[in-house]
């Protein structure tokens, strides 16, 4: 059939290619070791829920999900997969799960073969992974197999119409948790009523991250030394070059903002682009733990990763990169703390930017003339200013407790 011609060509491209792109390279060499990893290391005394992430962003996603089954339900081991190494090679040896793992290429064989070893009690997806082999393979063993903060578009090739065999694979899960009425609507309009609106499970880890955010002292002196009040200090995290075309020439003729930027891929040619680019006084954040006295530093340049959902708490404007790119990235960690968050135009995936569009929380900027005219709007009206923020962290307020519903769902009927 066609999707299984798709698979194949995507695999033989990716073999093809993984001597010299790292990222396929890494994929490729972890999926030769999965099969035998499992064979060593699943315990077959042991009862697996098999979660599985396309990236590092849905493993996220579905985090709150593994710590609540973990505290809850000790008993289950965790498998956790994933098809992306940005994904597996971050969270490789991540603490709340059992047993961590490449998802080899969809094909029948590898499916059969993948639960022959695992045996899972049950299988849970999250938001975009559809993988036919796998899905049709824990259907026939009658695994229940649910996926969760799902969104579904009318654009999407189920709702085509040669979609019909993509849209029958729908059918397979015991359960769609999806994170919109829109979704729910749209599934039923094609008989599809397995489903319910339990939210997305990503407002539930942004408030964890909150209540248990990182304190850095570097940067808490860098803030307090911000004395003047009409100062700010806009954090612009998980940018790329085009966001930076934005943001720096406006921090370099506003001397009012401080720019703490965390790029969002760290290398040499990367850094020194930004520093190029540059006009006022900076330091990489590694080089801080060196200074004793007050930083002399308008922007701080953050060479290190995983500490930016903690450092949104530092902002009074936040800017979150990749709107000129692929897509947003995490928008939710930025307005947690009750800031006004910017982004750029390519988010019309996230139901989360266009809510914040819409309560005012949050804004698009489609290029630099409408990102300074932003920036100056939310600087010189305190009232706006002070709204704004507001809306976004009631947002997210407003929207937490996916996770609860899903696991009720699950286990009641586990």
């Amino acid at each position: 059939m066609i999707y299984n011609l798709a698979i194949g060509v995507y695999a033989l491209i990716a073999r093809l290619i993984s001597p010299f792109h790292k990222k396929a390279g890494l994929m490729i060499r972890g999926q030769k070791q999965t099969f035998k990893r499992l064979q060593e290391q699943i315990d077959p005394q042991s009862q697996y829920i098999w979660i599985h992430a396309a990236s590092l962003g849905e493993f996220e996603q579905g985090r709150p999900l593994i710590e609540k089954i973990k505290a809850d339900y000790p008993e289950y081991k965790i498998l956790l997969t994933f098809f992306s190494p940005s994904g597996y090679e971050v969270r490789k040896n991540s603490s709340g799960t059992d047993l961590v793992c490449y998802l080899p290429f969809d094909f029948s064989h590898n499916a059969q073969r993948f639960l022959n070893l695992t045996n899972p009690v049950m299988a849970i997806f999250i938001k975009y992974e559809f993988w036919m082999n796998y899905l049709c393979s824990l259907h026939k063993r009658r695994i229940p197999t649910y996926i969760i903060s799902a969104i579904f578009r009318p654009k999407q090739a189920f709702f085509k119409w040669y979609g019909t065999v993509y849209r029958s694979v729908l059918k397979h899960f015991d359960w769609l948790f999806v994170q919109d009425d829109s979704s729910l609507h749209l599934l039923a309009d094609y008989g599809i009523t397995n489903a319910s609106v339990s939210g997305d499970t990503r407002f539930d880890r942004v408030m964890e991250i909150y209540n248990h955010r990182k304190s850095f002292p570097l940067l808490e002196r860098y803030s307090e030394e911000q004395t003047n009040p009409r100062n700010r200090i806009l954090v612009a995290g998980s940018t790329w070059p085009k966001d930076e075309e934005l943001i720096i020439p406006y921090f370099n003729t506003h001397p009012e903002i401080k720019l703490i930027i965390a790029p969002h891929e760290i290398n040499d040619t990367h850094l020194e682009s930004i520093i190029s680019r540059l006009k006022r006084p900076f330091i990489l954040y590694s080089n801080i733990a060196e200074k004793t006295e007050p930083l002399d530093a308008d922007c701080i340049i953050v060479d290190c990763y995983g500490i930016l959902s903690s450092i949104y708490r530092y902002a009074n404007i936040a800017y979150v990169g990749g709107g000129f790119g692929c897509g947003i990235h995490n928008i939710l960690e930025a307005a947690v703390y009750n800031i006004p968050v910017l982004f750029g135009p390519n988010h019309r995936k996230f139901r989360e930017a266009s809510d914040l569009m819409a309560c005012e929380g949050g804004f698009s900027v489609e290029n630099g003339d409408f990102f300074e005219m932003k920036m100056n709007e939310l600087l010189s009206q305190r009232e706006a200013f002070l709204t704004a923020g507001k809306q976004a962290g009631d947002y997210v307020r407003r929207n937490v407790g996916a996770t609860e519903l899903i696991m009720k769902k699950i286990f009641d009927h586990a």
